[in-house]
């Protein structure tokens, strides 16, 4: 049998509630706590009256008090302090005065005190009494003011990094959507409607995977594993045998979460400037897997690959050789940002160009799995791929038939 967890609510969720709490709890326990005394040196009973009728007053007294503390806590500090030892000042004299005329008049002073003595000993009981509880009334509402500004900067905080995760999920190049609409206009216009349409399809399935996930979401791998297919097969259509790719998912990887859309980019700087700057192509990789406690996905090229100069800001720069003369490096500046945004230092971001060629990005983050086990096993269908080689005869993303060749625009 499912048990629901037990999620206690906080005192000061309810201020208005957690206030007569207090006020009933404190002075319930300042009046068992004079009775108690009274019984214990032997005191009359009428003396429990006198007790009752004090803290009556006081209560009532602070509940004045916490309407004027509310005012003044709102002020500048000289105010605030200023204004309110003179309201409590006042207000220990009528509690005073209210105590000293009762016992004066119920007889319970001795016959040989005055009332000014009488008032004088008990304005310093009482000071004490509402110095205590104005003291823990401002305690407790600072507190709770510094709680406010604290959940308020949290949530600007948060407001801001889903801003910039939105931003840098935005910052697609719309370099890959013009050359498809080219390719499509192009093929329009030569009557090749059943390329086109293919062609057409898969651009709006991709565009819709797109947008269906939130900015700043997760995905599991199996489902960006889907994404990357439809972006491939629409790329599959304009390089054909150029286009080489492979896919090797592991079975636990691919319940795995990740940053929504977070290897579309590094794919397609693959085909830019793995495939399509050579003659014969590129293959591009794609793995999975799971590593200790951690995902590990490495996107991989054989194209010209890159020479390393340095560490700039985190990120390895790049120069790109003659075959990528016009590599700016945002695509993999967007990734490491959204990175550090999403899993701050428990994260692993490695670029890798050995001088034989080829390109590689390998990135770690933290394992976190899929929650509805049955949802899993579901979304890691479509990421059961070629294990990772070079096929023999057609690549991991082929379309649904065999087109024509998509003219090709830079």
């Amino acid at each position: 049998m499912a048990v629901l967890p037990i999620r206690p609510t906080p005192f000061f969720a309810n201020k208005n509630q957690a206030f007569w709490n207090l006020q009933l709890a404190g002075w319930g326990g300042a009046t068992m706590l004079r009775v108690m005394s009274a019984l214990a040196n032997g005191q009359p009973p009428d003396r429990l009256v006198i007790i009752l009728i004090a803290t009556i007053t006081g209560f009532s007294l602070s509940l004045i008090l916490a309407v004027v503390y509310g005012k003044l806590i709102r002020q500048r500090p000289i105010v605030t302090w200023g204004a309110t030892a003179m309201v409590l000042v006042l207000a220990v004299g009528i509690y005073a005065f209210i105590d000293s005329w009762v016992l004066d008049v119920a007889g319970a002073a001795s016959s040989n005190t005055s009332f000014a003595n009488l008032f004088v000993g008990i304005y310093f009981f009482d000071l004490t009494l509402l110095g205590a509880w104005s003291a823990l009334y401002y305690a407790i509402n600072f507190f709770l003011q510094v709680e406010e500004q604290a959940d308020r900067l949290e949530r600007l905080e948060a407001q801001a990094t889903s801003a910039q995760l939105a931003m840098l999920r935005y910052q697609l190049n719309p370099h890959f959507l013009f050359n498809t609409l080219n390719s499509i206009s192009t093929l329009v216009l030569l009557k090749q409607s059943e390329t086109a349409n293919a062609m057409l399809t898969r651009l709006s399935s991709f565009l819709r995977h797109t947008l269906v996930t939130q900015p700043g979401g997760k995905v599991t791998v199996a489902q960006e594993v889907e994404t990357l297919q439809l972006y491939l097969g629409i790329e599959q259509m304009r390089f054909e045998e150029r286009l080489r790719s492979s896919f090797r998912v592991e079975p636990e990887a691919a319940s795995a979460r990740l940053p929504a859309m977070l290897l579309q980019p590094l794919v397609e700087n693959a085909i830019k400037y793995g495939v399509s700057p050579q003659e014969e192509g590129a293959d591009i990789f794609i793995v999975a897997q799971i590593v200790g406690p951690r995902l590990r996905v490495t996107v991989s090229d054989t194209g010209p690959g890159m020479t390393m100069n340095n560490i700039e800001a985190g990120l390895p720069a790049v120069r790109p050789t003659h075959a990528r003369r016009d590599s700016t490096g945002v695509g993999l500046a967007n990734i490491r940002d959204r990175l550090a945004q999403a899993y701050g230092e428990e994260h692993r971001f490695e670029i890798r160009s050995p001088e034989s060629g080829g390109f590689s990005v390998l990135i770690e983050l933290p394992f976190e799995s899929e929650e509805d086990p049955a949802l899993s096993a579901a979304q890691a269908a479509p990421a059961q791929a070629a294990p990772l080689k070079k096929p023999a005869a057609s690549p991991a993303v082929v379309p649904t038939h065999s087109p024509s060749k998509a003219p090709q625009t830079t």
